[in-house]
């Protein structure tokens, strides 16, 4: 195991591998309090912080963070790692990346060479370099990467700020779900997928609610994926029984041990992509999973132990699970950050930073990647931190965006982004809706040639019969 030496102020400090090295490096959070990995200063973060930046990138090739022969997710990411797309910056240090990523982002023909460098990267360097960034460069680098997918709409183009609207409801009832959807449409959501949480965990109740959701697609002729987020063996289930399913849903996470938890593993993950595909109910793609990941995910089961039995920090083994989402090649991913709760992301701020790296990692990594801007009512965060983060994200060139009505999801019991918030995001970064869905909105006279949704009568539009 190496040992990392960094002098600093006059004091010595030492890091005991990579895995030490990399959680000491990481910006403060509860979560690595709670798994005992965090530094112990704002001076040992530093000291930490200047140590990783002379790490060659080649050491993430050699030096695995979870051991390789106990875990599947190190052994995807080291043996699909395209050597000839990480040859042009294998000479560099993290540091080196860091001013290699921020100068391509300075300049707009670089930005394609950017998003190339992707399968060269493993999750362990993007983890590493946006520890040594500030969020302004997180930012940068990401509004400069272009990641796209689709399936009846198109995720991730430039100038686009898609929306999941998400119609929850305490007791699955079906005309609570239309309302929902009712007001959602109205205001301009829906066109990254309504994707309804269930609150009961039986295959029938899936089955209801996505005829249901089917039914409203199909009946107003609306350009939009639905997705009942329900567990992948009974979205596989759902599939044989010939239900109406779009996407493939399900949480990952970046070690083994986490997704045991879950109970999948790639094997699993894999069958889902190839079953959700063989249907080909896309019209402009055929991108069939719908992943959510999130940090705190891989502690919270007691999956994050790494190489010498140390912890790895939760951003870095966040990053990893990217690797198991890239794998599958989804329409969307979302990270929902601030929703395990302040164990893991204490207050407004380590959310937003949250949100930003996990942005910068997904894209970076060449994912389609969204943030459900979130938190949970026993956190120190607010909604003036969700708007805060959410209008970084607008500048980093997210994918997409949870909205709820009213920004309070009654079911999950936690704080998400309002139809209107979407409105205001749209309004504030010039962004405009998925083409599809933008198409489909002004010819129902809810969107201008501009894409600014409009007030229309309900009582004189065909959506009225979903009042």
């Amino acid at each position: 195991m190496t040992r990392y030496r960094q002098q600093l102020a006059g004091v010595s400090y030492e890091f005991h591998g990579l895995v030490d090295l990399m959680a000491k490096a990481t910006p403060l959070r509860s979560g690595d309090e709670l798994a005992g990995c965090a530094a112990h200063s704002d001076a040992e973060r530093a000291a930490a912080q200047w140590a990783l930046a002379e790490v060659p990138l080649v050491t993430f090739l050699t030096e695995a963070l979870v051991p390789y022969e106990t875990d599947e997710v190190t052994r995807l990411i080291l043996d699909t790692h395209d050597t000839a797309a990480f040859a042009p910056i294998a000479h560099l240090t993290v540091g080196g990346l860091r001013d290699h990523l921020l100068a391509g982002a300075a300049v707009d023909d670089h930005a394609e060479r950017l998003g190339a460098l992707g399968p060269g990267l493993t999750p362990e360097m993007v983890a590493a370099v946006s520890k040594i960034m500030r969020n302004q460069d997180l930012i940068a680098v990401s509004a400069a990467l272009t990641v796209t997918s689709g399936f009846r709409t198109t995720i991730g183009l430039p100038g686009r700020l898609a929306t999941r609207l998400q119609p929850n409801h305490p007791v699955d009832a079906p005309h609570g779900v239309a309302a929902a959807v009712l007001d959602g449409l109205l205001l301009g959501c829906g066109d990254a997928v309504m994707g309804i949480n269930p609150a009961g965990d039986s295959p029938g109740r899936a089955a209801e609610l996505l005829s249901l959701l089917d039914e409203i697609r199909q009946r107003f002729d609306i350009p939009v994926q639905s997705c009942v987020l329900t567990h992948i063996t009974t979205t596989l289930d759902l599939i044989e029984r010939g239900a109406p399913v779009d996407l493939v849903f399900q949480s990952v996470a970046g070690t083994e041990g986490a997704n045991s938890a879950f109970g999948v593993g790639l094997g699993l993950l894999r069958e889902g992509n190839e079953a959700g595909r063989a249907l080909r109910r896309g019209t402009v793609g055929n991108n069939v999973m719908y992943l959510e990941t999130g940090q705190g995910s891989a502690l919270s089961s007691g999956a994050h132990l790494g190489t010498g039995g140390r912890p790895v920090d939760q951003q870095t083994l966040e990053a990893r699970a990217y690797a198991v989402a890239r794998e599958l090649d989804p329409l969307l991913v979302n990270t929902v950050v601030g929703f395990i709760g302040p164990e893991y992301l204490y207050d407004g701020k380590q959310i937003i930073r949250a949100g930003l790296e996990d942005q910068f990692c997904g894209k970076l990594l060449g994912l389609p990647m969204g943030v459900d801007v979130c938190y949970t009512n026993h956190a120190e965060a607010d909604q003036d931190d969700m708007d805060t983060l959410l209008s970084l994200l607008v500048l980093a060139g997210t994918a997409f965006v949870i909205t709820v009505p009213g920004a309070d999801d009654i079911m999950l019991g936690y704080q998400s982004l309002s139809f209107h918030d979407a409105l205001y995001a749209r309004a504030a970064g010039k962004l405009r809706p998925a083409p599809e869905f933008e198409r489909w909105l002004q010819n129902q006279g809810l969107a201008d040639d501009t894409g600014r949704v409009l007030e229309i009568d309900l009582s004189a539009s065909p959506l009225r019969a979903l009042a």
